[in-house]
């Protein structure tokens, strides 16, 4: 096997994905971590992780990525159409592996890109890492669906923790996977610590299996509270979230990556257990049960 990828540098750590990305980086101890910032960014990082900034210009990125083994982008939404730029970078910094910024639902799939035209932008990025195989830059997504412990603790899932009131489409029977932060910063780490095994692959990864019905039942029986439930279908929810998306708002795409998971639109593949190819095994990640995590959220 390669040795391992060591020094690394990261785009968008200050954000949401970003930070749970590098603390897990952090946790394990392993890595030389730099952290590319924008000049006017007030952004503040662990003691122990190098901070660049930059003005996201070519040579200005170039410069920043020398040296560096691997470039993880954990933008957002803003940020994607910018990757192609970080790619070309990286191939002229001689850069031997690109993360981009997945870290979501699975942008390779058809029905998802339906529901999440946006995401098209990350389909795009993949096709256009695999056209650079030839310039040395090897390449690794990780889809992780939604994140569980995450969307659970801050309402994005739909169980409102404080005022034990849940939010169930179609009845709720759906199974799906969802991925918790420690996984999701494990599984990065993992892919560069095994290059090889990882090497230019679209991963998928998942921490629990379940249903909103699973989680429902799971959150009554640890709080000992009887939920109150609003019902509502997909239908409802993505007909609504286009509306707001027309009207400027952009918490109807929030609702659409929603829609990826709870939905009934066919195709999604919102199981990753059973309808992919799970790459846990090879990151040495493994499935939990939704008491537990439900037990840690609920406990914090």
């Amino acid at each position: 096997m390669a040795s391992y990828m060591k020094n690394v540098a990261i785009i968008g750590a200050s954000g949401s994905i970003g930070k749970i990305i590098l603390d897990g980086l952090v946790v394990s101890s392993q890595f030389k971590i730099t952290v590319i910032s924008r000049k006017e960014s007030e952004a503040t990082f662990p003691p122990d992780v190098a901070v660049l900034k930059t003005d996201y210009s070519d040579k200005s990125l170039e410069a920043a990525f020398k040296g560096k083994d691997v470039v993880i982008s954990a933008v957002g939404a803003t940020g994607f159409g910018e990757q192609k730029k970080f790619v070309d970078a990286a191939i002229h910094a001689g850069v031997k592996r690109f993360i981009p910024s997945e870290f979501s639902v699975n942008s390779q799939n058809d029905a998802v890109l339906q529901l999440l035209p946006l995401f098209k932008q990350k389909k795009e990025l993949i096709e256009y890492l695999k056209s650079k195989e030839t310039d040395g830059l090897s390449w690794t997504g990780i889809a992780t669906s939604g994140l569980f412990d995450w969307g659970l603790a801050n309402g994005f899932l739909e169980f409102d923790i404080a005022s034990h009131t849940a939010t169930i489409w179609d009845e709720g029977n759906k199974s799906f996977t969802l991925t918790n932060q420690k996984a999701l910063g494990e599984a990065v780490a993992s892919v560069l610590v095994h290059p090889d095994e990882t090497r230019n692959q679209f991963l998928f990864v998942a921490s629990v299996e379940t249903t909103q019905k699973d989680i429902l039942v799971a959150l009554e029986e640890e709080s000992g509270v009887k939920w109150t439930v609003n019902k509502t279908t997909t239908d409802v929810q993505v007909t609504e979230a286009v509306k707001k998306l027309a009207a400027g708002d952009f918490s109807g795409a929030f609702s659409l990556v929603r829609a990826t998971v709870y939905g009934n639109t066919p195709g999604l593949h919102s199981n990753y257990a059973k309808e992919e190819k799970l790459g846990n095994d090879v990151l040495g990640l493994q499935l939990e049960t939704v008491s537990n995590v439900v037990k840690h959220v609920l406990n914090k």
